[in-house]
């Protein structure tokens, strides 16, 4: 996207990211949502009426109490406080969702049509119903009530689950499964590390939830991603199996179905200052981008090779890489590409066309390794957690705060999403 003039986020803010099934499990999506809007708004000291639209991630409506039409960003919107006169949009770009949002938003602030956007994602796996489907009008006379569970095999019915698409990619690209496991093991270390560190308490605030005991009711506070294995060790990844054939992916290798939200506000760098806001982070470019539908892993290099060719960038000036860990094998298989020169070199459409078939001929692994250093440097969703339409949003408030705590630089962030679309983005500060 051409930046006219610069957009830059004055707040970033998310829940923790619940275990499926955990602490967060009977939390509503509307109430999820509005946790986290009212958070950014809190963060920047900004009253609920100084927003102009929100734009919102939401890829599932069946768990939500209105599954026809919920307006999941409208309901979240009104119950975080905001005026009932602020317009919305609620997206399902599936896992891309919330970085979308972000660049649907800056679409609006650089077209004039709003000053102060909050943009971002909410995701509840564990509150997903079971499916009754054909009831309507076939009825059941015989044999009982068949029902579906829409979150296995997690996927698409007229494609494989995207797991085995990950693998056998993964397999393509020469990414074993070891380097799987490895990259799972220090997903969980680097997390680890970041947290006793206390490095995401500028963006993680501290969820309240009820829970009833019998016939009491208490509130716990959970204050970390729940999806954190301390005791984590190669040894027990190795044991895992592999899931549903594939080649590689296991449990351990890929994040768990989690829930959580995450927002950020956005506004341009001249009514940051005119409002006394410092800004976090500055969004330089965005792009999305999609390639055939089986090649997953593949969206988040494409993504940064547009970003890079039009912002004039070489790999060497990136100080941080967030790639998210929809499964190991995506930004181990991202990382593949964008460490061969051919690929790097070659238009990009015909990067695009010509994905599936890439010459590895040209494949330099000190640059492979460079990028690995670079790489989720404070832990991924293995670690952290894939609330899949707030994760976009999770990665850029990740790259921001890594720069902050640098004292500036580059980030690059990207993200797959279902059916091999991807969104990236360049972050300063």
């Amino acid at each position: 996207m051409n930046m006219k003039e610069e957009i830059v986020a004055v707040s970033a803010a998310r829940t923790p990211f619940g275990r499926f099934g955990g602490s967060m499990k009977s939390v509503d999506i509307y109430d999820l949502g509005a946790a986290a809007m009212k958070s950014a708004l809190e963060q920047a000291g900004l009253a609920p009426d100084a927003v102009d639209e929100v734009w919102w991630g939401c890829g599932d409506t069946t768990n939500c109490k209105d599954p026809y039409t919920p307006v999941v960003a409208r309901q979240s919107l009104l119950k975080a406080g905001l005026p009932d006169t602020t317009p919305s949009v609620t997206l399902d770009k599936a896992c891309v969702s919330s970085m979308s949002a972000a660049n649907y938003a800056v679409g609006r602030i650089l077209l004039g049509e709003a000053e102060i956007v909050l943009a971002g994602g909410a995701t509840s796996f564990s509150t997903v119903p079971y499916l009754a489907r054909n009831m309507r009008w076939g009825g059941i006379k015989t044999g009982g009530l068949q029902l579906e569970d829409p979150l296995f095999p997690l996927g698409y019915k007229d494609y494989a689950p995207v797991a085995v698409d990950s693998g056998n990619v993964a397999e393509t690209y020469g990414v074993t499964r070891e380097e799987q496991d490895r990259l799972a093991l220090a997903s969980h270390r680097n997390y680890g590390r970041a947290y006793e560190s206390g490095f995401y308490k500028s963006v993680m605030n501290p969820l309240e939830i009820t829970v009833k005991k019998g016939k009491k009711t208490e509130t716990l506070t959970l204050d970390i991603d729940e999806q954190y294995r301390p005791e984590i060790s190669m040894e027990n990844l190795a044991k895992l199996p592999t899931v549903f054939g594939n080649p590689t992916i296991t449990a351990g290798n890929a994040p768990g179905l989690n829930d959580g939200a995450a927002a950020q506000l956005l506004m341009k760098r001249s009514k940051a200052e005119e409002l006394g806001l410092t800004p976090l982070y500055t969004l330089t470019d965005i792009c999305s981008i999609a390639a055939a539908p089986e090649l997953l892993p593949v969206a988040p290099a494409l993504a940064i090779k547009k970003l890079l060719n039009q912002q004039g960038l070489s790999l060497e000036q990136v100080d941080i890489l967030e790639i998210n860990e929809a499964f190991a094998a995506v930004p181990l298989v991202s990382c593949k590409l964008l460490a061969c020169r051919a690929f790097l070199e070659d238009d990009y459409r015909h990067a695009v066309a010509n994905i599936a078939n890439y010459p590895l001929d040209t494949f330099d692994e000190a640059v492979y390794q460079s990028l690995l250093g670079k790489l989720n440097v404070n832990g991924g969703a293995i670690a952290i957690g894939h609330a899949n339409t707030a994760s976009g949003a999770r990665i850029m408030m990740n790259a921001g705060m890594e720069l902050r705590r640098r004292g500036g630089g580059i980030a690059v962030c990207a993200i797959c999403g279902g059916l091999t679309q991807g969104d990236g983005c360049i972050i300063r500060v």
